[in-house]
């Protein structure tokens, strides 16, 4: 008999975040011919997206839909994601590395007694088993772990696999019902979301980030320009957030997103290490600073040395034209 594999859905804004199948695919890398995966689906009204997700995986979608669930909290989401884990009792367990996935990734591990592997960007199978590759010391160095024995927690960092294609089938879909915990620790009463109608920065294929050169808020507006005409997500630097230019939101680094979009620009932005942390592993990386020494030239594949605030407009009108 297979063993058993479960991806834990993410949503937002009424759609399947993009992290969900490239866990799909993960475990599609690491399977065998035999094994089942399944896919857990939590939330408020999203019963819809479960014909979608069913075309993806070849066990069951198993969906708990409740107005308990509308907002993320832990306690609620963990409560319904332990009732789902305690019937299927699977070998391994994927999340994205989301904030999310990070959050429920470790309950989900000590509820299955379960070791857990955090922001792999990478799978290959070996003649002992699978080996998970992650970075250590903000993208410095890489191991490669396996599991010895036990039940799997995976967390896969977004933008390091590709997206799983339709799996030619489509899976059962079973309904659970749920009823929230009666005490919680926490509720959350609000939820503002200053980035709405944005690209969801981690998920991003095109970063383009301000540092402090951008030199204020409205330092921004030709940077949001070139990234809505590339469908881009707008970053920042710390230096940006701490001077008061943008919401922390869109800080990058660090203590900040770990991004690893296809193309990052990076515009006015020196290159501070603590900042190399949260975007060094963008495959294409293209700079543009007016200080040819700027640390940032050492990771970028491609350097503009100027002014952003002629650079970008430039860049801005002649994509208008190639894309147009």
């Amino acid at each position: 008999m297979g063993k058993s594999y479960v991806v834990v859905a993410e949503v937002r804004g009424g759609k399947l975040r993009h992290v969900t199948l490239e866990a799909v695919q993960a475990v599609s890398s690491v399977k065998d011919d035999g094994d089942t995966v399944s896919a857990v689906l939590l939330g408020h009204q999203v019963a819809s997206l479960s014909d979608e997700l069913a075309q993806y995986v070849s066990g069951q979608v198993v969906v708990v839909d409740d107005a308990a669930l509308e907002t993320y909290n832990s306690e609620t989401y963990f409560a319904a994601l332990k009732e789902v884990l305690g019937s299927l009792q699977p070998h391994a367990v994927f999340f994205g590395h989301t904030a999310a996935g990070r959050d429920l990734a470790p309950m989900a591990a000590a509820f299955l007694k379960a070791g857990q592997i955090s922001d792999v960007i990478g799978v290959e199978k070996s003649g002992t088993g699978v080996l998970y590759n992650r970075p250590l010391y903000a993208g410095k160095v890489f191991e490669k772990k396996s599991f010895v024995e036990g039940p799997q927690v995976v967390t896969v960092r977004p933008n390091n696999f590709a997206a799983a294609l339709p799996a030619g089938s489509s899976a059962e879909i079973v309904k659970k019902d749920f009823t929230a915990p009666g005490t919680l620790r926490s509720v959350v009463k609000d939820v503002v979301r200053k980035t709405s109608g944005k690209v969801d920065l981690t998920e991003a294929k095109i970063v383009v980030s301000g540092g402090r050169g951008v030199k204020s808020a409205d330092g921004f507006k030709p940077l949001e320009q070139l990234a809505e005409v590339l469908n881009a997500a707008v970053g920042a630097s710390r230096g940006a957030c701490d001077a008061g230019y943008c919401d922390y939101a869109m800080q990058i680094g660090q203590t900040g997103k770990v991004v690893t979009p296809e193309i990052y620009i990076a515009c006015g932005i020196s290159g501070a290490i603590q900042h190399l942390a949260g975007m060094s592993q963008s495959r294409i990386i293209i700079a543009v600073n007016k200080d040819p020494e700027a640390p940032i030239f050492k990771v970028a594949d491609y350097g503009i040395v100027g002014d952003l605030f002629e650079v970008v407009p430039l860049l801005t009108e002649e994509l208008k034209k190639a894309l147009a």
